[in-house]
């Protein structure tokens, strides 16, 4: 997948030729990053979906650590055209000039000059990926990164996630300020209450981090049931990741 940032393949599971087809990310081919020195984008992607999965979102397709044939990587569902219909896989971002059922959260102008408003999906699931990303201290949620197939929604790309520094990034910034929905509560207490604990997946999950890491992902999910909203930009780090989309 050459458009990726870092070595990225689509492979098949099994049979080359009919297997079922998956996202090959190996820890061999990552672009070391200054500001994300300690452990691995794959075991990021890994703690990403732990982390959906405790907290009721299981908006992150199925993803574990295993051998491939470049070394251990990251292992993901592909999530894509169903029999090759490209109607099938819809984003929840998009760019135009007509917000209609959208909401706006970026106007730009094209090449040309011309204005454009890149806007996102006014839905219950988006906003609970939202308060994942939130959680998750995402640093790049751009548009490409979350679609629905089939009418699910997912989310794709979690390498540069739980910071221990504010760094939230993403274009889903519609419902900033707002109270957080009582369903949004709810997945927020039982995902502290499993952090809290010594369960077999958020054991897991914590070996993928520091300890500082860890503690200011327990610090988010606390600060986010103490203040009931969603959070809003402060402006000491870039809200929108560039391409936004």
């Amino acid at each position: 997948m050459a458009e990726a940032s870092n070595a990225t393949w689509l492979a098949r599971l099994e049979d080359p030729a009919s297997g079922p087809l998956v996202v090959y990310k190996p820890i061999s081919g990552e672009r070391p990053l200054w500001d994300f020195p300690d452990g691995t984008l794959a075991g990021r992607e890994r703690a990403a979906h732990l982390l959906s999965e405790l907290g009721g979102w299981c908006l992150i397709p199925r993803t574990i650590l295993r051998e491939g044939p470049r070394g251990p990587g990251m292992v993901q569902d592909w999530i894509g055209e169903l029999d090759g219909d490209p109607d099938s896989v819809v984003h929840i971002i998009r760019v135009g000039d007509d917000p209609e059922g959208l909401i706006p959260v970026l106007r730009a102008t094209d090449e040309a000059g011309r204005p454009l408003l890149v806007a996102h999906e006014d839905a219950s699931d988006v906003r609970a990926l939202s308060v994942l990303d939130c959680v998750l201290n995402n640093t790049d949620r751009k548009g490409a990164h979350a679609f629905r197939c089939a009418g699910q929604l997912y989310a794709v790309d979690h390498g540069l996630t739980f910071h221990a520094e504010p760094k939230l990034r993403t274009v889903l910034w519609g419902w900033a300020g707002k109270p957080l929905p009582d369903k949004e509560i709810e997945r927020l207490s039982a995902l502290r209450a499993a952090l809290e604990s010594d369960a077999e997946r958020a054991s897991e999950l914590r070996s993928y981090l520091t300890p500082i890491e860890h503690a200011a992902l327990l610090d988010r999910v606390r600060e986010l049931l103490g203040t009931g909203r969603h959070p809003e930009p402060d402006g000491a780090w870039p809200a929108i990741p560039w391409p936004p989309i």
